[in-house]
């Protein structure tokens, strides 16, 4: 099975460096105006297009290869940043009351919460 690499800004601009490419060449290359190449690789990728982030990392040998998640993994995952999410709202609030927990209180609270979130509903996951 082929390695899954995430594509990050960080990743694109070491391989541009490595093949020795300017921003200039890589915008010819991909098709994508220079400063849209510059944003990119200055970590402004939340505010591309998904295109031209493909076409750069097409243009740099970089293959983008959409995977998908098992449902109960993604699942998972969603219940632990919500957890954590519900934690960081208990610790704030604790802390303007003077009350802040310990880190070992808090990940025992991250842990109860995640579990309870896997075993409810799992539109609870999802809703705001």
């Amino acid at each position: 099975m082929p390695t899954v690499t995430s594509i990050s800004a960080h990743r694109l601009t070491s391989r541009r460096k490595a093949l020795g490419i300017s921003t200039a060449a890589l915008a010819r290359r991909s098709g994508v105006s220079e400063p849209t190449v510059k944003r990119i690789l200055g970590g402004q990728m939340g505010e591309a297009s998904f295109a031209n982030v493909a076409a750069i990392a097409h243009a740099l040998g970089i293959s983008i290869d959409l995977c998908e998640l098992d449902a109960d993994e993604l699942c998972r995952r969603q219940a632990r940043l919500k957890a954590e999410q519900i934690a960081r709202l208990v610790q704030g609030t604790s802390a303007l009351e003077s009350q802040a927990v310990d880190r070992e209180t808090y990940n025992r609270l991250v842990e109860k919460s995640y579990h309870e979130l896997l075993a409810g509903s799992r539109r609870r996951l999802w809703s705001a």
